[in-house]
């Protein structure tokens, strides 16, 4: 049997994005896409493609970068929230040294996405 695998960045961003901004269970209405470059390149550092802000907030939560055969989140808020359920799910994490710190949440391919949104939903109910 034949594996299908979403791993282009471009397409897990895209992905990502439209469970974020097109699902209306699980509180994920309550978040915006924002900010997005249509014509984001994937680089080997990751290229930011969009924000993730709460509903009516200009605030970012989140950052999305893309890369070649994944996609970065950065974390802006709940950090430690979105390490943990990040990690539970068993998505790749790690934290990024910079003040205020963030939490970098790796999707590595489509079927992850639905996991990262368990992220977002676990920050956005913090």
């Amino acid at each position: 049997m034949v594996e299908d695998r979403t791993t282009d960045g471009t397409r897990i961003a895209q992905l990502l994005s439209s469970e974020v901004s097109g699902r209306e269970d699980s509180g994920l209405d309550a978040l915006d896409v924002m900010n997005t470059d249509p014509d984001v390149e994937p680089s080997a550092d990751g290229e930011l493609a969009y924000e993730v802000g709460r509903d009516g907030d200009s605030e970012t939560l989140a950052e999305v970068y893309v890369q070649p055969e994944r996609v970065r989140v950065e974390f802006r808020e709940g950090v430690d929230v979105a390490a943990e359920v990040a990690e539970g799910v068993d998505l790749c994490v790690r934290p990024k040294a910079v003040r205020p710190p963030r939490t970098l949440v790796f999707v590595e391919d489509g079927a992850a996405v639905k996991r990262a949104t368990d992220v977002f939903v676990a920050v956005l109910d913090e």
